[in-house]
């Protein structure tokens, strides 16, 4: 399996060093043969090349099996004329990752503001919406009317809603069986209406998978009040990107969130989390989310393939990473006493053990 690597931005290199010696361990453990292409976007392409994303990365990147993306500090990217291009649109779009997978978990020894233990997943659409880059050719999706006045546009179509639908049921058929389709059809009744349609349709094609019907602030206030309650939650793009922060802090931490964005051909592993520019560099930030979103990655290459041994290695990962943060052999922030270095060798421990 062939990967790119780019570190990133802010706390971006330190959290990709470690997630690399996991992913070498566990290539290692299991014969993978996986082969790690280092390249550059973010500030340090933008400092070099004049750009965030230079064309050819692109063409490196699609050739490959799969991509590992760092952190990016999204928000100093705002003018595309100017070399800053956001990184993480720019792959989702482009490579058409239309699936955002989000687990969420608890962990033993970790606190978390949950009422229960919970094992849950976020399937989010990926590809329009709300997102301006991902639903306009050109220019943005947002119009200023008078100077009081905005309106925003979004977009929703019947093959995102029916490709999104369908992936949540081929998760849930791995795990127990259970869809839960968050929507606001009862005020968007078109476009939620249709997502719906698609959820609805796709509960057809898996009998031995049931789904109920949450609308979305109805959910948020279940997700808080019994998590335990649910399995795999599928969603439009933004109440995806909501609710998936929002399982995340649940479980104890955004840190603890793995996330890959998945298509049909090309899938990327991206932590959860931001840069975190006031931490880069002081060894303090938390790995486990981007090494987790790498374990995802290799499960993804293995339902391709069919493969056991990269399923059996996306497990080892998520079975190191569980052990290692019960044994407090963690950052900080989830109860831990180590740096970001140690943390990522506590899980190769594990590994090699």
């Amino acid at each position: 399996m062939h990967l790119i690597v780019l570190p990133g931005d802010g706390i971006g290199p330190e959290i990709t060093e470690a997630t690399v010696s996991v992913l070498e361990a566990v290539s290692d453990r299991f014969g993978l043969g996986l082969r790690l292409e280092h390249d550059i976007a973010g500030h340090e392409s933008l400092k070099r090349h004049g750009i965030t994303v230079r064309p050819e990365l692109l063409e490196k990147v699609q050739a490959a099996d799969g991509l590992v993306l760092g952190p990016m500090s999204t928000f100093d990217y705002t003018d595309e004329s100017k070399g800053g291009i956001n990184p993480s649109m720019f792959f989702r779009k482009k490579l058409d990752l239309f699936a955002n997978v989000r687990p969420a978990r608890t962990y033993p020894g970790v606190p978390h503001p949950a009422v229960e233990p919970f094992d849950l997943v976020v399937v989010r659409e990926n590809t329009e919406g709300f997102y301006a880059d991902r639903n306009m050719e050109s220019g943005g999706s947002e119009m200023l009317v008078t100077p009081d006045v905005c309106v925003s546009m979004r977009r929703i179509t019947r093959e995102c809603c029916a490709r999104i639908a369908r992936a949540a049921f081929r998760i849930a058929a791995t795990r127990s069986g259970r869809v839960h389709a968050v929507h606001k059809a009862n005020v968007l009744k078109i476009g939620d209406g249709m997502f719906l349609e698609e959820c609805r349709k796709a509960a057809a094609d898996f009998p031995g998978v049931t789904m109920d019907e949450y609308i979305v602030d109805a959910m948020a206030a279940h997700l808080v009040r019994a998590p335990g309650k649910f399995d795999v939650i599928v969603t439009t793009n933004m109440f995806g990107d909501i609710l998936s922060d929002l399982t995340a802090e649940l479980s104890g931490s955004i840190g603890l969130g793995g996330s890959v964005n998945a298509g049909t051909g090309h899938a990327m592993a991206q932590a959860a989390h931001g840069s975190a520019p006031d931490i880069a560099g002081q060894d303090r930030a938390n790995p486990f989310s981007l090494i987790l979103s790498a374990a995802q990655l290799l499960g993804w290459h293995a339902e391709r393939l069919g493969s056991e041994a990269f399923a059996g290695a996306a497990r080892a990962i998520e079975t190191a990473v569980a052990e290692a943060v019960q044994a407090g052999e963690a950052t900080v922030d989830v109860g831990g006493r180590l740096g970001t270095r140690e943390t990522g060798r506590a899980v190769v421990r594990r590994l090699t053990a």
